[in-house]
């Protein structure tokens, strides 16, 4: 039997034996809210797609065409509608996920209103928005399944069997708009205990997936903005641990910790390693840092050495009281940081770059393979790139290494107007369409998301309903630009109403009061108008 014959079994069972006072109780109207409620608490959630994500990991590694894709999210409503409008054009939810971007949550959830992406907005509302966004597909479902019940109830009306079978069939094969959640822990928000202590409301909320990344908590910064500063790596791994630890204690034993290293673009650190034996991992972290040889005579007061083999070195120290890396070895310190994390326990990297190019990320992956052979990234698909120009140089660089002509075209006027019917400019747009898949094959990207696409899209929206809206146009600004789409695109939400849960308030209502029930959709109901 399906879930929902089981439920209507059991509930009917549960009714017969409470005797006359249940008499009132329709053990179908029970059953279907059950379904409607699939997910009891966030742990449900976070076991159910953290099943999702290994076996998507395991199919990947099969088959690297297999990848992943997110968007992120600062709302339940827009992670809601990303998922209806992917069920409504692919038919499936499969390999589509949400990512919870930190940065968002600065600017756009913080209480001291907006923020720049330094961990200092209220780690509270990392949790909180995990479960709005769940309350919200929750109720997606609920809504979906609530008009496939209105399909059965009409069908059975009409006496039409096979209707009804078909609409059962739908029931009993309900793809659900609950998906994985890629969650975003900054670097922790504290030590270790506060990282642990946070993981557990996370992983509470649902979150199935933790990101967590190597900078100092108190000196954080977005990883596409200078002033990063790392931590040594038994720092970050006793924090790996602590979400393992966290995960473990809720029983998502199959939890995933993706392992962010920003060390590409970080030139500070504010410790030294401990380090016990040439070659061990605090001695390799030190071994990056830009140091000067130095005798004991020639030692300042205050001065910081270290004693390296045979040698007295002195690390370059600012006055931030930081210490500084040498130059260009931000992709060592990668490589290293990704080896280290992959067999300390995390799951998944992230490697943040400052461009998005397969041949810088592929070189860095293939270094960390050598060593942990099935190593998979998460990749900032970043709206901090510049994608068009980034592209457009990049097939400049491969033309002028070929002997190409490329007398037409200013390398540092590319993103010019006046180059986009030239083919150059289909060739950068060619590959910038099929960059995931390229770098799903090349450089064993796993999961592609894009940070921050709906900050970008709401204000570019607004823009134009504003410059119509209050314009010329007036009310056909909104016409023509919003409401007009929505109908013919078949946007769910131009039923407004029905997208808030008035059709699910009418359902309860029948179901409490029956015949007595003061329902909303009828007939002056103005979501009528849309058919």
């Amino acid at each position: 039997m399906s879930d929902f014959q089981n439920d209507l079994a059991e509930i009917a069972k549960l009714r017969d034996a409470a005797g006359a006072s249940w008499g009132q109780i329709s053990p179908e109207s029970a059953a279907r809210m059950r379904l409607q409620n699939r997910f009891r608490t966030g742990l449900d959630i976070a076991r159910y797609t953290a099943a999702i994500m290994r076996k998507d990991m395991a199919e990947y590694d099969a088959d690297p065409s297999s990848y992943t894709q997110s968007l992120g999210c600062w709302h339940g409503f827009i992670g809601q509608q990303k998922l209806i409008s992917i069920k409504k054009h692919f038919g499936e939810t499969n390999k589509r996920y949400l990512y919870l971007s930190g940065w968002m949550i600065a600017a756009l959830r913080s209480e001291f209103g907006p923020l720049p992406d330094q961990s200092m907005h209220e780690k509270t509302s990392v949790a909180a928005l995990i479960e709005e966004l769940y309350t919200f597909l929750r109720q997606a479902d609920a809504r979906e399944l609530g008009g496939l019940f209105r399909e059965m109830d009409a069908a059975r009306e009409a006496g039409d069997d096979v209707a009804e079978k078909a609409v059962q069939n739908k029931v009993d094969n309900y793809q659900t708009h609950v998906v994985p959640i890629i969650a975003d822990i900054d670097a922790g928000f504290g030590n270790a205990e506060a990282t642990y202590l946070l993981a557990k409301r996370m992983i509470e909320a649902g979150a199935c997936a933790i990101q967590i990344e190597n900078q100092v908590s108190d000196e954080k910064q977005c990883g596409h903005q200078d002033g990063k500063v790392t931590v040594p790596h038994e720092d970050f791994l006793a924090k790996i641990r602590a979400v393992r630890y966290a995960f473990l204690e809720l029983g998502v034993d199959d939890g995933v910790i993706v392992a962010r290293t920003d060390s590409l673009g970080a030139g500070l650190t504010k410790q030294i390693a401990i380090t016990h034996t040439p070659g061990d991992l605090g001695d390799q972290y030190n071994s990056f840092l830009d140091m000067e040889e130095l005798t004991i005579d020639q030692m300042n007061h205050g001065d910081v050495v270290i004693k390296h083999h045979d040698q007295l070195l002195r690390p370059k120290r600012l006055p931030s009281n930081l210490y500084q890396f040498r130059k260009d070895t931000g992709e060592d310190r990668c490589v290293m940081d990704c080896i280290t994390s992959l067999q300390e326990g995390a799951d998944l990297l992230w490697i943040e770059t400052e461009k998005p190019h397969i041949g810088q990320i592929a070189g860095m992956v293939n270094r960390v393979r050598e060593v942990v052979p099935n190593a998979k990234l998460v990749y900032n698909n970043s709206p901090s790139f510049n994608w068009t120009l980034s592209f457009r140089q990049q097939v400049f660089d491969v033309w002028s290494e070929e002997g190409k002509d490329l007398s037409a075209y200013d390398r540092d006027a590319l993103m010019s107007e006046e180059y986009d019917d030239t083919e150059l400019a289909a060739q950068a747009d060619e590959r910038i369409r099929t960059f995931q898949a390229d770098a799903a094959r090349e450089a064993g990207i796993f999961h592609h998301l894009i940070t921050l696409p709906t900050y970008h899209t709401a204000a570019l929206s607004t823009d134009n309903l504003a410059k119509e809206y209050f314009g010329e146009a007036g009310m056909l600004g909104y016409v023509k630009g919003v409401q007009r789409k929505e109908i013919r695109q078949g946007i769910a939400c131009v039923k407004h109403q029905n997208m808030a849960g008035s059709d699910l308030g009418d359902d309860h209502k029948e179901y409490f009061s029956g015949d007595a029930a003061l329902k909303a959709a009828g007939k002056d109901n103005t979501m009528n108008q849309f058919g």
